[in-house]
């Protein structure tokens, strides 16, 4: 049924990650309304799921770039990926 895409399983944790993130993200809404609005470093007013958005995009950045410039492995943007997600939450 869904052998017109290449599915594998390196592609459902990331989309594993993803649904994850957002549940989590749902259940803080829920026990915490409001989103936690803060205003970051690059002053912006973020909330959690802008800087869950953010955090994607920077991951995505990180990995086509190291690929671009590298190959593979790709642990080591793997690690700059969790470390930029941490530092977008703590200070974006």
């Amino acid at each position: 049924m869904l052998t017109w895409m290449a599915w594998t399983w390196p592609t459902a944790f990331v989309f594993i990650g993803i649904f994850s993130a957002m549940a989590i993200l749902i259940i803080l809404e829920i026990r915490y309304p409001g989103g936690q609005e803060r205003r970051g470093i690059l002053g912006l007013t973020t909330s959690r799921g802008d800087r869950l958005f953010i955090s994607l995009l920077g991951s995505a950045y990180i990995f086509l770039a190291w690929l671009g410039l590298v190959g593979t492995p790709l642990w080591w943007p793997l690690g700059l990926s969790i470390c930029g997600s941490a530092f977008c939450f703590w200070k974006v």
